[in-house]
């Protein structure tokens, strides 16, 4: 219930506020630090610090921060700092949730434990709205239910159950690249269903460079990350 309040709950907090100070190309550059935050925090639970998961999120932000980069405006700092909040939550919740599975001594089915994660979420939305929300702005469109109902079953729900579940069965610094990948698949989505102008050439190299990070990741990252937690 924790992680779901934090990762889903808290981080969506700090997400939607950020829209308020900073135009959107500076909120998708801020995001590009969420692989950091993944491989120090998953290094902190275990108790070790493993420098080679870096190489891999560095790699995947350098990608990230290709395609995304925008000029930014003179009164960022705090949208800067709100966005990292999120970022935080994120990480903080995806690596959480493989952190327990992975301690967790009793087999269990991860659909059937999932619900306390929706538990929490559920808290602190219900919290968040009741500061932030106003029932004047609810939906009025069946358009408008259909998105809200999409985005919370669909998007948000079964969303984060398969990103969480796929978080416990790949290493940190995949997991650090796969946050990253979420930037071009992004951006492919926006130019199939809405043709929104997108700058090709910057997508495919920013792309090429994130699936360099994971071909890295597996290929060298990996095994060196082993050797050291053999040899400790």
């Amino acid at each position: 219930m924790a992680i779901g309040g934090i990762q889903l709950g808290l981080m969506y907090c700090f997400y939607y506020q950020s829209f308020l100070l900073l135009s959107v190309p500076e909120v998708l550059l801020f995001t590009v630090f969420t692989p950091i935050y993944v491989t120090l925090f998953y290094d902190l639970l275990k108790g070790r610090f493993s420098p080679w998961y870096l190489v891999t999120a560095a790699i995947a932000v350098a990608g990230a921060a290709f395609i995304k980069f925008a000029g930014i405006n003179e009164n960022f700092l705090m949208g800067f700092l709100v966005v990292q909040g999120a970022n935080l939550c994120f990480a903080i919740g995806q690596v959480g949730y493989k952190y327990v599975m992975e301690q967790e001594q009793v087999e269990l089915p991860q659909h059937s434990v999932f619900g306390y994660f929706y538990i929490g979420a559920t808290v602190v939305a219900t919290i968040a709205f009741s500061i932030f929300g106003s029932f004047d702005k609810m939906p009025t469109t069946g358009v408008q239910w259909g998105v809200l109902i999409y985005l919370g079953t669909i998007a948000s729900g079964l969303g984060y159950f398969i990103w969480n579940k796929g978080a416990t069965m790949v290493n940190a610094g995949a997991l650090a690249v796969m946050n990253n990948l979420l930037v071009p698949a992004g951006l492919i989505v926006n130019i199939v269903i809405w043709n929104r102008d997108v700058d090709l050439v910057k997508l495919s190299i920013g792309g090429g460079i994130i699936l360099l990070s994971l071909v890295v990741n597996e290929l060298w990252v990996k095994p060196k990350a082993e050797a050291q937690l053999a040899n400790s």
